[in-house]
């Protein structure tokens, strides 16, 4: 038996196919500010991550613990992309904000609609 190396892949390439963020070079950014694979600083976008591997990044407001199932070949569907990890601490489903006016006709609000929100807005100020 062999002790063959685990094939690795850029961290951004990664995060860029497993669809957390929409273009490769904002996942760099966001490895370059920092990430944290293993419990170790990352900020070189090349660093190589294999399976197993447990990612800690800011997307957004939230905080993702993700742990590497598989390597991506490509960049395909959404469904494709959450086969290649275990979200280990999924997010809080988000809350609407109740002061936010509600638009039942769908579309662009009307004149109505936008001084109604600035006077309910306005109140809520003082």
């Amino acid at each position: 038996m062999s002790d063959a190396p685990q094939p690795k892949i850029r961290i951004d390439k990664w995060l860029w196919h497993a669809r957390f963020f929409k273009t490769r070079s904002l996942a760099a950014k966001v490895v370059a500010s920092g990430v944290r694979v293993n419990g170790l600083p990352i900020a070189k976008p090349a660093f190589g991550l294999t399976a197993g591997d447990v990612l800690t990044f800011t997307q957004g407001n939230d905080v993702r613990v993700i742990r590497v199932l598989a390597h991506g070949t490509r960049r395909g569907p959404a469904p494709e992309a959450r086969e290649l990890y275990e979200d280990l601490d999924p997010p809080a489903p988000r809350v609407r904000d109740p002061s936010a006016p509600v638009i039942e006709q769908g579309g662009r609000p009307t004149k109505k609609d936008r001084r109604q929100y600035e006077k309910s807005r306005s109140s809520a100020l003082d």
